[in-house]
């Protein structure tokens, strides 16, 4: 009966707690603001006025990209290939380490 009553409180505290560690979450809203304060949405010519910028800068510099270095060793395909080496060799080392030893199956290789 004990154990039961203390895993039900634990589960109750888990629950609790992962209640009160959630936050709302509020999207982003892309509107002016007029002289009272109040936002209001882009209308058409805002929109395609900030988009045409957008492209004339990615033009003028062709050389920043979209931003995302994929290649690098802080983007993408570098920290992917850096974490692979890590987590692969120390995975090879258990490998290794785990065909021989004190428990390791006689006449298994």
């Amino acid at each position: 009966m004990n154990r039961a009553l203390f895993g039900a409180a634990i589960l109750a505290v888990a629950f609790i707690s992962v209640g009160m560690m959630t936050e709302q979450a509020f999207a982003q809203y892309m509107g002016n603001v007029d002289q009272s304060g109040k936002t209001g949405k882009n209308t058409l010519e805002e929109t395609l006025k900030l988009q045409r910028e957008r492209v004339e800068s990615a033009q003028d510099n062709p050389s920043t990209g979209s931003g995302t270095p994929y290649l690098a060793a802080d983007g993408v395909l570098g920290a992917s290939a850096i974490s692979a080496a890590v987590f692969g060799g120390i995975a090879a080392a258990f490998f290794i380490r785990g065909r021989s030893g004190r428990y390791a199956a006689q006449g298994r290789g």
